[in-house]
């Protein structure tokens, strides 16, 4: 029964895979609207919403200037206000158009590297919680995978074609992306290892092909060149970020993360699902036991960028999840190559595991099927709160918990500072002796700033936890979007950016200020 899988191109399963890349991606596509709540997305929807056809500078280069033209262009056809709102759902729009075109060309790599099993790859991907979430950002990571992948696909194609209209394609491609992020010049090296290991007029081609990268980088991309003073000086802060030379409170997480071993433990289970990680390390272990991966040419252009790129951004400092974004799709290659060889005549245990490892994904897709956990929580505090009450909140969220128009108040209070702001502790003590609630928007202080480089925090939030403070905890507002796992343990953009857990304390026993001095200036 199970062989009837194995449809030809024109078949069934690629138009479902198609329609289910489709719904997985646009679904919810509006979330956390009117509201907008990732930093990426905001600052680009700025610069996109500044452009007009008498200005193309958009004085922004944290990130190229070809997404920003792509939206820009595409409101233009379509005669919609180039206004903040609209550039939002512009870039979502092409994150999600970009995702959808990775599934593609999953499909049409897995056609060539294992016919029998194509439709495993794409189905995986279609339902990687990760790439699932992405494709609800209007950033640009989706788009870094799809040339990432494009660019893959291109090498192996070239390997058995020779066909030099491939290399201006791939050329195309990696321009864009390089024109879209700078870091994306690690795709380069897939075709480039392909023009290598082809061994026709390698000297000739080679640089050919990064003469013609560099053309259309210039021309997506042109004031990084026109206007390079400020492009170097946005590089150079965010080179510093990343190394961890310019510290900034958003990087905390890392100052005791483990390089390689944070990305194993905090991005890829989540990223992937848990079962498909697991399996993907039982595969990696199967293959260098069994020593059983065919070292060719194909193989290689997808294996040494991969090594390359995950060795030279798992060191760094900064360890967000968006920087391990491109590789994604490569556990899913190995898994359904590894399926494929393992289980080739069996295809009803490659259908029921395949059916194991996306669950995490369908299950994920959850938050997109309701309305966001913020604008749910905010209208729970306005309708149960009393009026005329005291919040205390966090500060330092892109944007502040919506609570407008209510009766009571909301401090959201600067406790990234508090243990280096000496007027901070003393500024908590009275917040605390005047706040009928605390609201903890999500686990990004609390997490982070623990320890003894944050004295007066770990004790805060120990002393509220273990009910020391006198709150107790009377609601929490958590999305279901993981399985098998606790998103709060990941890599916090994660969750912060689209599905924080939300957490509301009720004053229950009040205490005196010079109580509240005692547990936040004393030691545990």
């Amino acid at each position: 029964m199970f062989s009837k899988l194995r449809f030809p191109v024109k078949g069934i399963v690629p138009l479902l895979l198609l329609l289910l890349s489709f719904f997985t991606r646009f679904v919810g596509l509006n979330w956390g609207a009117p509201f907008f709540f990732h930093p990426d997305e905001n600052n680009m929807a700025s610069a996109l919403s500044q452009l007009s056809f008498t200005n193309f500078n958009p004085h922004f280069f944290a990130y190229g200037q070809f997404p920003l033209y792509l939206g820009f262009i595409t409101l233009k056809i379509f005669n919609l206000p180039n206004d903040f709102s609209n550039s939002i759902y512009v870039l979502r729009f092409w994150s999600a158009v970009f995702s959808v075109g990775t599934v593609i060309l999953s499909y049409l790599l897995a056609r060539k590297l294992f016919p029998k099993t194509a439709w495993l790859l794409p189905l995986l991907l279609i339902f990687s919680p990760g790439l699932i979430q992405l494709a609800h950002f209007g950033t640009t990571e989706t788009l870094l995978i799809f040339v990432f992948l494009a660019n893959i696909y291109l090498a192996v194609l070239y390997l058995s074609t020779q066909n030099r209209a491939i290399l201006f394609l791939a050329a195309l491609l990696c321009g864009l992306g390089i024109a879209s992020k700078i870091t994306a010049v690690f795709f380069i090296l897939p075709f480039l290892l392909a023009l290598l290991f082809a061994r026709k007029k390698p000297l000739v081609l080679i640089p050919l092909y990064l003469v013609l990268t560099s053309i259309f980088v210039f021309l997506f991309s042109p004031y990084n060149l026109i206007d390079f003073s400020d492009f170097m000086g946005a590089i150079n802060y965010e080179t510093g970020v990343a190394t961890g030379a310019t510290p900034v409170f958003y990087t905390r997480q890392f100052l005791t993360s483990t390089p390689y071993l944070f990305q194993f433990v905090k991005i890829f289970p989540y990223a992937l699902g848990l079962p498909l990680t697991v399996i993907f390390l039982v595969a990696l272990a199967y293959f260098i036991i069994r020593r059983s991966i065919k070292i060719t040419p194909q193989s290689l252009v997808i294996i040494i960028p991969s090594l390359i790129y995950f060795l030279y951004n798992g060191w760094l400092f900064t360890k967000w999840f968006r920087f391990m974004s491109p590789l994604f799709i490569i556990p899913p290659i190995f898994i359904a190559y590894f399926l494929d060889r393992i289980f080739r005549r069996r295809h009803w245990i490659v259908t029921i595991l395949c059916l194991f490892l996306i669950l995490p994904g369908v299950y994920f897709l959850n938050l997109y099927l309701h309305p966001d956990v913020r604008l749910s929580a905010s209208e729970w505090l306005k309708n149960n709160l009393p009026s005329s009450t005291n919040v205390l909140s966090e500060a330092g969220n892109v944007v502040n918990l919506p609570t407008s128009p209510v009766s009571f108040t909301v401090n959201n209070f600067d406790f990234y500072n508090l243990d280096e702001n000496p007027e901070l502790p003393n500024r908590l003590i009275q917040s605390l002796a005047e706040s009928n609630y605390i609201l903890i928007p999500s686990r990004r202080i609390f997490k982070d700033q623990n320890g003894p480089n944050f004295p007066y925090a770990s004790r805060y939030y120990q002393a509220l936890f273990t009910g020391k403070l006198g709150f107790t905890l009377l609601k929490t507002f958590t999305p279901q979007t993981e399985l098998f796992l606790d998103g709060e343990n990941a890599e916090e953009t994660y969750t912060v950016f689209d599905h924080p857990t939300i957490r509301l304390y009720q004053k229950t026993i009040p205490h005196s200020i010079s109580d509240y001095q005692q547990i936040i200036n004393s030691s545990p």
